[in-house]
């Protein structure tokens, strides 16, 4: 396979351009129900392209006031959810990496006319946001894209102020995939090849240094690859870091 990344961009770009293919939701991969999507205020049908494997906007988690994050912001669907549930004083940042997603994103922002909306390009393993600047960190169907999970664990941690959480939907496998999964371009921009097993899934986030981790939501679902069967995983998981009163806390 090529470079991942490039993989990733060529893939979500192509999204655009079809109105809706290939990606996180679509044959290559399974259907999720997120209709539950259309029921949430501040919801837009021009920002959903049907790409997450959950609604990671959907626990509460986002108090009027505070500051969020979305990882792999697409076209802004979760970004516009969690700007009606953070209020005219809070602020919702979306980081994409690649360029067409974060272009309709603003395009998006710009229709709808929200001032405390900004999409941001950059790329999850080096976060182009100071450190201890955001509530809630949200992610949709993402971090089995990203090649280096461990460092982008760190990096949401390290944006986290210190009692920040955070809540992402994502899939995961049962078992560790065979090479062949991984390299296929198809299933790996359809967000199975770049998943990796539950257990060593939360292990990550546990050695990022989060004090909390709690599986929210759970659900198996097969693919066959290679003509074999696999356990897939869609989960969506909270963590996040204790309060902290010690020196250098904010």
């Amino acid at each position: 396979m090529k470079d991942v990344k490039q993989v990733v961009q060529t893939t979500y770009t192509a999204v655009l351009e079809q109105g809706k293919d290939c990606g996180c939701s679509t044959d290559c991969c399974f259907e999720p129900d997120l209709e539950g999507y259309k029921d949430l205020a501040g919801y837009a049908e021009s920002a959903d392209y049907q790409l997450g494997c959950g609604i990671p906007v959907a626990f509460d988690a986002i108090q009027p006031g505070m500051v969020v994050l979305d990882l792999g912001s697409g076209a802004g669907n979760d970004v516009f959810i969690a700007r009606q549930q953070a209020g005219p004083t809070g602020e919702v940042i979306g980081l994409d990496f690649t360029p067409a997603m974060v272009e309709k994103a603003e395009a998006n922002r710009q229709k709808l006319g929200y001032d405390n909306v900004r999409f941001v390009l950059g790329e999850i393993e080096s976060i182009p946001l100071p450190a201890r600047s955001i509530d809630v960190v949200i992610s949709n169907c993402v971090l089995n894209l990203v090649p280096d999970k461990q460092r982008a664990f760190a990096e949401i941690r390290r944006v986290l102020k210190s009692n920040g959480q955070f809540v992402i939907s994502d899939v995961v496998s049962a078992q560790a995939l065979p090479e062949a999964v991984q390299q296929d371009e198809a299933l790996y921009g359809g967000c199975i090849g770049g998943a990796i097993p539950i257990q060593d899934y939360l292990a990550l986030i546990q050695a990022s240094g989060f004090d909390s981790v709690e599986v929210l939501e759970q659900r198996a679902f097969q693919i066959t690859a290679g003509g074999e069967s696999h356990t897939m995983h869609s989960i969506t998981v909270k963590g996040g870091n204790a309060p902290c009163c010690g020196p250098g806390c904010c």
